[in-house]
């Protein structure tokens, strides 16, 4: 009976052991922009009914700075609070060292996806992150006004500022005395950086930091595109849109009372919601130019999943983040929140095609987006973006000049490469 009983017992130990492996509890901090959360709740609990595992949703702000620094409290303190962080693209290199490395649990996964933001993803050699959905800036217009005021859809930022104050002027004489040509995010935070970085590349004047580590932000090209940027506030956007993040902009466009807004992706599946005001009447295009020496420029962005390496469950949570990047979820989030794919062929899917028609017509504005300059200046990106969206901030609310700001950010910059950026 021995032999039996050790049988017994083993095969017990082996159930009990299936059992506790599938009762784990994955804690997942999901971004609450837009629809993110619910999106992000319908996938993890889809995975949760099918492995057996639970899910805890833990919230976070929905500006990227506060965010970024909630992650650094939690993860400098070695807390498991988090199992599962949704991040920023250009956080790997910030936070890289907190994570598990993904790439011996994804197996094959990693060569669906666009091999630059793997690359990205990967910090000395460890996949510290999986790609979960790709961004860029885009620029959302009112089809149904560029057809009452017969204008086009506009090609530079000269052409979109006499497009936004024609359509203004002409919709508050119709009786909207609240209605604006143009909403973007204009508040001190990293989402000023992805707008400001767009409008430098766009008139020419390349990036804050090139590749080589050299500071190029001071330069007329940029300081061009600055005071431009400056003459629209209180003129075709409102005072209060310096203190825009991407709800606040959407909030005004989606409600009727703007022509045009700068945004992410995410804002197609809202604006063409059963509730919306505008669903049926909003096209999208690549951001304006310039001018002939500049080019459309959109910043790149997206979301990557990583497992903290202080996880009580890394396992579990890494399958969490296998399914969320995975194909079939991937498809879904595409479908309904109209959240890029970052797995290529999705690309070319009928079924996504038909549901955000801009994911395959706007494929070059993905392919070939603005980077912040996070790679080249790692840990001390956080101190390079805040010091830039204060010099745009200045210079939008008046209390500098471009010019004067740019040579001010110029020190700023040298100073904090002094101090310990890569050489």
């Amino acid at each position: 009976m021995r032999p039996v009983i050790r049988l017994l017992s083993g095969i017990l130990l082996f159930l009990t052991g299936v059992s506790c492996a599938r009762a784990a509890e994955v804690a997942i901090a999901c971004s609450a922009l837009g629809r993110e959360f619910e999106i992000c709740k319908q996938g993890a609990e889809t995975w949760a009914g099918r492995s057996g595992n639970t899910v805890r949703f833990v919230s976070t702000p929905n500006s990227a700075t506060e965010r970024l620094a909630l992650y650094q409290q939690l993860l400098s303190a070695g807390s498991a609070d988090v199992d599962v962080f949704q991040i920023d693209a250009i956080w790997p290199g910030v936070l890289g060292a907190h994570f598990i490395d993904l790439g011996p649990r994804m197996g094959n996964a990693p060569a669906d996806h666009f091999p630059a933001i793997v690359e990205n993803n990967t910090v000395e050699g460890r996949l510290v992150a999986m790609p979960w959905f790709v961004d860029a800036g885009l620029l959302y217009f009112r089809e149904d006004l560029l057809r009452r005021y017969d204008r086009p859809i506009p090609q530079t930022w000269a052409d979109l500022t006499e497009t936004a104050r024609i359509i203004q002027e002409g919709e508050r004489k119709a009786g909207d005395a609240d209605f604006w040509g143009y909403v973007w995010q204009g508040k001190a935070y990293e989402g000023l950086t992805c707008n400001a970085i767009e409008w430098v590349a766009a008139h020419g004047g390349g990036g804050i930091v090139d590749q080589s580590g050299t500071i190029t932000i001071d330069n007329a090209r940029a300081e061009r595109a600055l005071t431009t940027a400056a003459g629209w506030v209180d003129a075709i956007s409102p005072p209060g849109v310096l203190n825009y993040e991407e709800e606040e902009a959407r909030g005004v466009f989606q409600s009727g009372n703007a022509a045009f807004m700068r945004n992410w992706p995410y804002a197609w599946a809202l604006a063409q919601g059963a509730d919306s005001p505008v669903k049926g009447k909003v096209g999208v295009a690549p951001l304006p130019k310039g001018g002939p020496e500049g080019r459309h420029a959109g910043a790149l962005g997206g979301q990557q999943l990583a497992v903290s390496k202080y996880s009580r469950v890394p396992e579990a949570a890494a399958d969490l983040v296998r399914f969320l990047t995975g194909p079939e979820e991937q498809k879904r989030r595409a479908i309904v929140g109209s959240f890029n794919p970052t797995i290529r062929t999705l690309f070319q899917d009928p079924e996504v095609v038909r549901a955000a028609p801009f994911i395959g017509e706007l494929f070059d504005v993905f392919a070939n987006a603005v980077p912040r300059p996070a790679t080249v200046t790692g840990e001390d990106y956080n101190k390079v973006s805040s010091a830039f969206f204060n010099a745009v901030h200045s210079v939008l609310s008046g209390r500098a000049q471009a010019a004067q700001a740019l040579a001010t950010l110029d020190r700023d910059l040298k100073r904090i490469k002094r101090r310990g950026w890569p050489q």
